[in-house]
């Protein structure tokens, strides 16, 4: 059922209508057959791109819409209820977007921005490495400045070496924003490059076989001696860990949006399921048990978005989130998971099946606790602003 929201602007009440239509007539009919297919949505991106979706945070004078944020996690909690994977794409998409957006200078902003914020061309984040996952600092991909020097002794490229893992898009984006060492100090050490797909020397491992969430593919980013133009640096080198710490704390809010529209979706499956399923002469909704059950499925839900858009809120008015953000991916993604858990047992042995998707959004759940940073993380990185007395 239609989720109730408090939006700012009558514009915005026509957006999440319009993003409510888009979802009903192309996201929805599709998402099932396309996840047991596991069949890359890049038409459905373009269309969200081609609807102003891709770029909805971001400011007018750079291709994006200027809304707050808050505007744009309700868009992509409704694209999550209807189709989870594509929701994801959407918020990797604008992490991916964030660097280039926020540390770029005007000229790389005005030579790249409109085509990625416009959905003509789709992003990758490239931050894990294997052995450098929830720490950073612990990054080897290597840049290395190419010998001989443009104006000022600056370089003209960079040769970057070394592979990425757990990357979303890869194989299909057209460009990765990818952080690598051009020093070895563990934490002022990392820059943050934006490369093109079609660079020399960049090559893609298989595809992981995930438990969920098919029509995201996620592979190593391989780079091989791959010659980057140094305009693709964003910020100067050594910025790369406060660009990307930034981004994830809006990246954060994406996946926890993205999450309670999952738990919103597997709420609404068995809310109608226990009205239509009879047992014992009677609905199943009648029974206490199951109330309760939905009852309690309803209060997380409805505590997650309220957490999400609190930190929203923050970040809309200029203030520190970092805490909220944690605060809300932690509190939204265990609310996916235990509603969706919820939600197979309600729908009892159907809820096992391939014929009903609780299933789908249960497996779908469980990432959710450990991307964007493990759940375990979000707790020390809440307790570490808490013992600061920060935000």
């Amino acid at each position: 059922m239609p989720v109730s929201r408090l939006l700012p602007t009558e514009e915005a009440h026509d957006l999440l209508d319009l993003v409510r239509d888009i979802c009903a007539a192309e996201l929805a009919p599709v998402a099932s057959a396309a996840e047991a297919a596991g069949d890359f949505p890049r038409e459905t991106f373009r269309l969200l791109g081609r609807s102003g979706l891709l770029g909805l945070p971001y400011p007018e004078e750079l291709g994006g819409a200027g809304l707050p944020y808050q505007v744009y996690l309700q868009v992509l909690e409704e694209i999550a209820a209807s189709w989870m994977s594509v929701a994801v794409g959407v918020s990797v998409h604008g992490l991916s977007c964030y660097p280039l957006a926020t540390y770029g200078t005007p000229e790389q902003q005005q030579a790249l921005l409109p085509q990625m914020l416009a959905g003509a061309q789709l992003g990758a984040y490239c931050l894990s490495e294997t052995q450098a996952g929830s720490d950073v600092s612990a990054i080897r991909t290597r840049a290395v400045a190419r010998s001989g020097a443009g104006e000022g002794g600056e370089p003209t490229a960079y040769r970057v070496t070394g592979t990425k893992a757990w990357v979303s898009h890869a194989a299909h984006a057209d460009f990765y924003t990818t952080f690598v060492r051009t020093d070895d100090h563990p934490t002022h050490g990392l820059s943050c490059l934006v490369i093109p797909a079609d660079t020399p020397g960049l090559s893609f491992a298989p595809a992981e076989r995930k438990m969920g969430l098919h029509c995201d593919p996620v592979r190593q980013v391989v780079l091989d001696d791959a010659l980057v133009d140094a305009g693709r640096m964003v910020g100067k080198p050594g910025m790369g860990m406060p660009i990307a710490l930034s981004a994830l704390d809006s990246g954060r809010l994406g996946i926890a949006a993205a999450a309670t529209g999952l738990a919103q979706a597997a709420l609404d499956l068995s809310l109608g399921y226990a009205r239509e399923r009879e047992q014992f002469g009677r609905a199943i909704a009648a029974f206490q048990g199951v109330q309760f059950m939905l009852a309690d499925m309803q209060a997380a839900t409805t505590a997650a978005r309220s957490t999400y858009l609190y930190a929203a809120q923050l970040r809309d008015a200029g203030r520190p989130f970092t805490r909220e953000a944690a605060v809300a991916k932690l509190v939204c993604t265990d609310a996916a998971m235990r509603v969706t858990t919820d939600a197979v047992q309600i729908l009892g042995g159907y809820g096992y099946t391939q014929d009903f998707p609780a299933e789908r959004y249960m497996r779908e759940a469980k990432v959710t606790q450990i991307f964007e940073g493990t759940n375990q993380i979000q707790r020390v990185v809440i307790a570490r602003q808490m013992l600061r007395g920060s935000s």
